[in-house]
């Protein structure tokens, strides 16, 4: 395994919201039981200790009968925006992960708001991509489950608001706003975990480039354009018997469908929207984390092909177990990179200063690596998206050259 240090320390992923680049990224309520078994959000944080040295009490607001919905059993992660619980459902008994997203500022709103629209934009499921169940809004003590475009909610249309002007409506602060989103639950961890605490294994290998492929054309299909692709946001789960990898966490999404396609001069391709080509819709957030970023998006001004960029980076770094370590979390991640003397670079970045660099691939020489998969990557992670195979053609050349290594 190749581990790499920046000058005798770690360098990590640079969020894009530091100094230089920023890291940017409609519901009807109804009066439900309250979701989990502690009335007060600032009490679920201390975490199941509390929970199991007294008895949650129920909410003074809800009738004595109603009991919580979901069961928080244990905390399995944590970020700058919210807290991941797993927990249990109290009817059927079935383990879901619950995320809580505090909105007191607007990117918080921002990044729960982009999560809620992708997931709930998705008619179908996949079984690559995480399972969402419900959301649901709490405030002042009440739970209030949230759905799609409800013009008539005041508190929806007041965290949109929130949301596009970049400020704080919602009241004081003492008027906490919270965001839970119930979804599938992966016991096997990210993908980081679980490649790493294990031996190489060929076959899990090219199942997971097959799992991935399917899920990123899954989503473009349904113009979701994900931009934040990363082993840690990609979970794997064992229920099967095999594991099977959940692509999840979308507060960086962006859903294309409904927007004006553009050319690179901002004319209008589609002037009566008739279809919707997810590759034609130019974004401009710098968002992700840099080791999966594209050059485009150092630049601000990509497509979808930036997944496809980010995939390449993933797959890659699966296949020779290549490795950094993160700066401010001191875990070692899967990512490919460029060495430039004693620093190692991101290859998105490299290539925008240099568009003509030839990538080495494989990287290490006693790398079993068909050619049907070293073209592949390097056509992933050409520094011109037009020369990227976009999501419906990549699904289809995996499928091929894997079946031909």
């Amino acid at each position: 395994m190749e581990t790499a240090t920046l000058n005798g320390g770690p360098r990590g992923t640079k969020s894009i919201g530091a100094a230089e680049r920023k890291k940017r990224r409609g519901p009807a309520l109804r009066l439900l039981q309250p979701l989990v078994n502690s009335p007060e959000p600032e009490a679920m944080e201390t975490g199941v200790k509390q929970q199991q040295q007294r008895r949650p009490q129920t909410p003074t607001f809800l009738p004595a009968p109603s009991r919580p919905r979901y069961t928080l059993l244990a905390e399995i992660g944590r970020g700058s925006y919210g807290v991941v619980y797993e927990a249990q459902a109290r009817r059927s008994g079935a383990r879901v992960a619950v995320k809580r997203i505090r909105c007191d500022a607007p990117e918080n709103v921002e990044l729960a708001l982009s999560e809620f629209w992708a997931l709930t934009s998705l008619r179908r499921r996949h079984q690559n991509v995480v399972q969402f169940e419900e959301c649901v809004l709490q405030r002042s003590g009440l739970a209030q489950r949230m759905s799609h475009g409800n013009k008539s909610s005041e508190l929806y249309l007041r965290l949109v608001e929130t949301s596009l002007k970049g400020e704080r409506i919602l009241g004081y602060s003492e008027e906490a706003c919270y965001l839970w989103f119930v979804m599938e639950y992966c016991e096997g961890g990210d993908l980081n975990q679980y490649i790493l605490s294990r031996r190489p294994d060929p076959a899990t290998t090219k199942r997971f480039m097959l799992q991935l492929t399917s899920a990123i054309a899954f989503l473009h299909k349904n113009h979701i354009v994900h931009r934040d692709l990363k082993p840690d946001n990609i979970l794997i789960t064992e229920k099967s018997g095999l594991p099977v990898l959940k692509v999840a966490d979308f507060g960086l999404s962006k859903v294309c469908a409904g927007l004006t396609a553009r050319g690179k001069d901002g004319s209008n391709t589609d002037p009566e929207n008739k279809s919707v080509n997810v590759n034609k819709y130019w974004l401009s957030s710098a968002c992700g984390s840099d080791f999966y970023m594209a050059p485009e998006v150092w630049e601000g001004h990509y497509t979808a092909k930036a997944d496809i960029f980010a995939l390449g980076i993933i797959i890659w770094a699966m296949i020779e177990r290549i490795t950094f370590i993160d700066a401010e979390t001191k875990k070692e991640l899967l990512g490919t990179y460029i060495k430039q003397g004693t620093e190692i670079v991101p290859v998105g970045e490299a290539l925008l200063e240099n568009p003509k660099m030839v990538l080495i691939i494989p990287l290490k020489r006693r790398t079993l690596m068909s050619e049907g998969i070293k073209q592949l990557l390097r056509d992933m992670l050409a520094a011109n998206p037009q020369d990227r195979p976009d999501a419906f053609e990549l699904e289809t050349r995996m499928d091929q050259v894997t079946c031909a290594a």
